[in-house]
């Protein structure tokens, strides 16, 4: 399979046939679709990104979306979640708030986000990546790097091949698409799969790292954001070319420990391993308001829902917290957040939303709120997680409820029962 060593190593993405010569289109298939590199077959470390994935999801389940814009988010006052490419021609972009979005692509489809369904088919995708190593490290519900050392006799294939087979299978299986990045580190990796969206397949080798990095800006280097870009522009450093110039030294006396990433990442240098992934930190859940609000009895039931999207997160990946955080921010964005450390983990969506009403109660003093959020911390196995209190017999009884109602949404769905605080527009219950 391998080519004589005078020739780039290369294959057609859409019939895997090895290429011969240097033309544009697959000799075999006459697909423009081909991947050449000196470096093909030495390379092991991917990422693979989701192209639009929430967008692409709905358009798989509703063909009639094909053509058309679509945009994934909430209301007026919200913010884009994802935006097709349709959507991408006209400006809209991802975080982009949704009036924003709204006015650069009048005629866009809006779709609020459906967490569940975009879950069930990261998880599709991550089993397909599963199947190619074990050495998955997800970043997200839509992305992962992954490493291949070692499984071409698996496969049978270089790493490379195996990639191209793999992003096919999701097409055809899944119905979305994927764009990959193979390199030698995860840095350039998760560059790669950016520079040819969609159905992307980039590859970055040793050899040219350095010149590939020097002509581009500050801000591909992971971790500069807007706020330290102007820090650098303000130095009068605009590239990362720029940055190769500099020592580490020099750079970590004007940065810290940024600066050392600066140097490093810089000139291609990241030694980070693919590795199953850390515990999460933290589980929460939030929203955004299409008006203000400052009521606290309008507040409650929203911050009712909140919590039980928390607790059946906690409940479903098997976790539990220490503690509860309260999340809000101001109408004119100035953000609050309160927390409370519990004498035992939970994964109660009762105890949880108890203590988030108990911190909301100080914030209500007539300030208008556009954002509410509730979540825990300091998480831990459930092992020790709410047990039975013998001085409070109804929150014993609450937990008996919870779980009751639990079994129920199993069966028949999330909206099958409901609480007091949710019901009827919010009444409190006992």
């Amino acid at each position: 399979m391998m080519l004589k060593p005078d020739k780039t190593p290369g294959f057609c993405r859409d019939c895997l046939a090895e290429q011969k010569s240097e033309a544009r289109r697959c000799a075999a298939c006459g697909s423009p679709r081909l991947v050449r590199h000196k470096e093909l077959y030495d390379l092991t470390l991917a990422h693979i990104d989701c192209d639009a994935f929430y967008a692409a999801v709905e358009k798989r389940d509703n063909p009639d979306l094909a053509d058309k814009p679509v945009i994934i988010g909430g209301g007026k006052r919200g913010v884009v979640s994802t935006a097709c490419y349709v959507a991408r021609i006209h400006g809209v972009r991802s975080a982009m708030p949704m009036f924003k979005a709204l006015e650069a692509c009048p005629q866009a489809i809006v779709i609020r986000p459906d967490m569940e369904k975009y879950v069930k088919v990261g998880r599709e995708v991550r089993a397909l990546m599963q199947e190619l190593t074990p050495l998955v490290q997800p970043l997200s519900i839509d992305e992962a790097f992954l490493e291949l050392g070692g499984t071409q006799r698996l496969h049978h294939d270089p790493p490379a091949r195996t990639l191209a087979k793999f992003a096919r299978r999701v097409e055809k299986e899944i119905g979305i698409t994927v764009s990959v990045g193979l390199s030698y580190c995860k840095f350039l990796a998760k560059v790669a799969s950016d520079l040819q969206k969609p159905r992307g397949f980039s590859v970055i080798g040793r050899e040219e790292a350095v010149e590939f990095l020097a002509p581009r800006p500050v801000t591909m280097v992971w971790g500069v954001g807007k706020a330290f870009a102007a820090t650098l522009e303000a130095d009068g450093i605009r590239t990362i070319g720029q940055l190769q110039t500099m020592e580490e030294p020099d750079l970590m006396r004007r940065y810290g420990s940024m600066g050392q990433r600066l140097a490093r990442l810089s000139r291609g240098i990241d030694d980070r391993e693919v590795h199953l992934n850390d515990p999460a930190k933290s589980v929460s859940s939030e929203t955004t308001f299409f008006d203000d609000i400052s009521r606290y009895d309008e507040l409650v039931p929203i911050l009712r829902n909140l919590s039980e999207t928390v607790s059946w997160r906690l409940k479903k990946s098997g976790i539990a917290g220490n503690t509860v955080v309260l999340k809000m921010k101001t109408a004119d964005f100035k953000s609050r957040t309160r927390n409370r450390k519990l004498e035992d983990p939970t994964q109660l969506a009762d105890r949880i939303f108890r203590t988030g009403i108990e911190l909301l109660e100080k914030e209500t003093d007539g300030t208008k709120f556009r954002l509410i959020g509730i979540g825990v911390t300091d998480l831990c196995d459930p092992g020790r997680a709410d047990p039975p209190d013998l001085i409070d017999q109804q929150s014993t009884r609450r937990a008996a409820a919870e779980a009751a109602m639990d079994r129920l949404r199993d069966k028949f769905g999330k909206k099958t029962v409901e609480t007091g605080y949710t019901f009827g527009g919010g009444k409190r219950d006992g």
